[in-house]
């Protein structure tokens, strides 16, 4: 059994976090838009709620494309940009990659895009 888990952008966007409190550094900007870009797909917008909501929280790649309608390949290279940004991680269970979300990537996501001010001593 393999898990392949990248930095979670949790790391990458929780030092800017929210966006109103200072303004961001270059590398957190190319780190905030990588893990946006990965989000900014239709396919891959409904690969993290398909994800989501599967039964356990996890779901194996055999279980997505038919939602999706799209090939196997497809469903495969959408995941893996998934899993580079941070927001999935996935495990290798004999021919099967099963998913799951990283747990509290898309917060910290959420949280910088937050208008509220940042709390005393941010």
């Amino acid at each position: 059994m393999s898990v392949d888990v990248l930095p979670s952008p949790t790391a990458a966007v929780a030092c800017c976090a929210p966006l109103v409190g200072r303004a961001l550094t270059a590398e957190e900007a190319g780190d905030l838009a990588r893990v946006l870009k990965a989000i900014a797909d239709p396919a891959r917008l409904r690969l993290l709620s398909l994800v989501a909501a599967h039964a356990g929280g996890e779901a194996c790649v055999c279980d997505l494309t038919e939602p999706l309608g799209l090939s196997q390949p497809t469903v495969s290279h959408h995941l893996k940009v998934l899993v580079d940004a941070g927001l999935l991680r996935r495990e290798k269970r004999g021919v099967w990659a099963y998913y799951a979300l990283v747990p509290g990537a898309l917060d910290a996501v959420a949280a910088v895009l937050s208008t509220a001010a940042a709390p005393a001593g941010a």
